[in-house]
């Protein structure tokens, strides 16, 4: 008798262990992000400001990247469908050698109406491994990371065959999950700063 108590202690012991390994790892794989930056109106945004939103677009983009200035007026329009659907667009310039004032007469020109942020010492960028212009992270309500990679798969617009970030937009405001969470970014390096 004495020898099945221990056994059966010892089994539930076991199990427990394991399932509250299971829960720490979900955990630990669950990112949370969060950052404060300033746009070029000297405004600052916290990410955390945005989490009651559907879902947070954060958009890696140069003013001097040709493959960047590709995608600007895709960008806007973008931003134009969804900005009226609890959609928050984040614009984020993590290229050390473009100013604030850069940005902002960068801005004007190509009519980019959405918020853009300056991301001094590439903070930003490293928090979330961006490395190109442009490159898409998408966030849900919790900050959580659902989609990460291009806008399209064409630089080209006449050819673009998969408009990844608007359908992974519309997964999300259709309360599904995103079907497509990764996909190969291109485009110009980020230039960061020596650390």
């Amino acid at each position: 008798m004495k020898k099945t108590v221990i056994i059966f202690l010892s089994l539930f012991l076991f199990i427990s262990i394991q399932l509250f390994s299971i829960k720490i790892s979900e955990v630990k794989s669950k990112e949370n992000y969060n950052f404060s930056l300033y746009d070029y109106n000297k405004k600052l945004h916290n990410l955390t400001d945005y989490k009651n939103s559907k879902a947070i677009v954060l958009m890696f983009i140069s003013t001097g990247c040709p493959v960047s200035n590709d995608y600007n007026k895709r960008m806007e329009e973008i931003y134009n469908t969804y900005k009226n659907k609890n959609v928050v667009f984040l614009g984020i310039n993590s290229n050390k050698n473009e100013s604030i004032e850069e940005i902002k007469e960068h801005a004007k020109e190509n009519n980019l109406t959405f918020t853009i942020l300056k991301d001094e010492n590439n903070v930003v960028a490293d928090l979330f491994e961006a490395s190109l212009t442009p490159e898409i992270y998408v966030l849900d309500s919790s900050l959580s990371k659902v989609y990460h990679g291009r806008i399209d798969d064409s630089k080209n617009e006449k050819n673009v065959e998969s408009k990844d970030l608007q359908n992974s937009i519309d997964e999300i405001l259709a309360n599904k999950e995103v079907s497509v969470k990764n996909t190969k970014a291109f485009g110009c390096s980020i230039k960061r700063v020596e650390k």
